[in-house]
Formats: structure tokens, C-alpha cells, sequence
């Protein structure tokens, strides 16, 4: 018979989420932040590239901003905090709580377009009017965030499969 074997101590004690209506005030505040970013990233792309009508270069105004929004998401998840998380005390880390790599904070960026990409795709293939889209977003986002609470520790799921997760700052 094997001698007992200790505990794995390695891995933290799960750690829930904050609250999700924390969390969903903290995306709706991050959205109002964005607003700025994204005005600048478009006024200083239709600058350079010398746009004088709105869908003149649309999708290198699209990719330009996608590209903007990484670098923002990227380079404030490996320090830990946007702006936005700040303001609600929610800090990013890894599965063993320590800060995120560059590398795992661009997975978590491009697995946190789930937020839009399922409705968006619909909403294309079925060509639907813009306020049958809003709401069409609006329910996803709903579906979404609720998603949540059926997994283990109460995170997103594009946190859990990038192997990140949201923990209270104040803690």
C-alpha cells in the first residue's frame, strides 16, 4: 500500500468572482470609457488615411480599431486593471493568482468577442433590421452573463477558457 499522498498546494483555494452585477457595472462602465478610445482611434485613422465619408475604408477603420481595443485590453490586463476595473475593485489574474501574461491577456481579448461575435453572425445571416439586432444583442448578452453562474467559480466563461479570472481587489 502507497504512503498518503499530501495535498496539491500548488493551486489556490477557488476564489468566486465578485458578484455579477458588479461585474456588469463595472462592462457597462468600460463600454462608456471606450466610447473616448474609440473616437480617438477613428479620428486619428480617418485623419491619416484622409477619409472623407464613413464607409470609405470601413474595414480598415474596423480592423484599425479591433487592433486599438487589443492594445488597451492587453496592456491593462497585465497590469491587472483597466480603468473600469479600477473603479469597481475587480483585479484580473490567472488561474494561480498571479498577474496575467501579455500573452493569456490577448487570449482573454480575442475569447471576450463571444460577448458579440454569436449575434453579430446571426444578425448578418439573417439580415435583420437594426432594432431587431439591438435587441438580438441585448438577449445575448443577457444569456451570456447569466452563463456564468453555471460555471465553477462563477466567471465568464472566455475567463475560463483562457485560463484567467476576475477577483476582488479589495481582498
Amino acid at each position: 500500500m502507497s504512503p498518503p499522498t499530501e495535498p496539491n498546494t500548488s493551486w489556490p483555494e477557488p476564489v468566486r468572482a465578485p458578484g455579477l452585477r458588479r461585474r456588469m457595472a463595472c462592462w457597462l462602465y468600460e463600454g462608456m470609457l471606450l466610447f473616448g478610445v474609440i473616437f480617438i482611434a477613428g479620428y486619428l485613422f480617418s485623419t491619416l488615411s484622409q477619409t472623407r465619408h464613413a464607409l470609405v475604408h470601413r474595414m480598415g477603420q474596423q480592423a484599425f480599431v479591433f487592433l486599438v481595443l487589443g492594445i488597451y485590453f492587453v496592456w491593462f490586463w497585465h497590469k491587472g486593471q483597466t480603468l473600469a476595473m479600477k473603479t469597481w475593485h475587480i483585479r484580473i489574474v490567472d488561474t494561480h493568482g498571479h498577474p496575467v501574461s501579455q500573452a493569456r491577456a490577448l487570449a482573454r481579448y480575442l475569447l471576450s468577442w463571444s460577448w458579440f461575435l454569436p449575434p453579430l453572425a446571426l444578425i448578418r445571416a439573417w439580415d435583420l433590421p437594426v432594432g431587431s439586432g439591438s435587441v438580438f444583442i441585448f438577449g445575448w448578452i443577457s444569456i451570456y452573463a447569466i452563463l456564468s453562474r453555471f460555471q465553477a467559480q462563477g466567471q465568464f466563461w472566455h475567463d475560463a477558457l483562457a485560463g484567467t479570472r476576475l477577483i476582488d481587489a479589495r481582498l
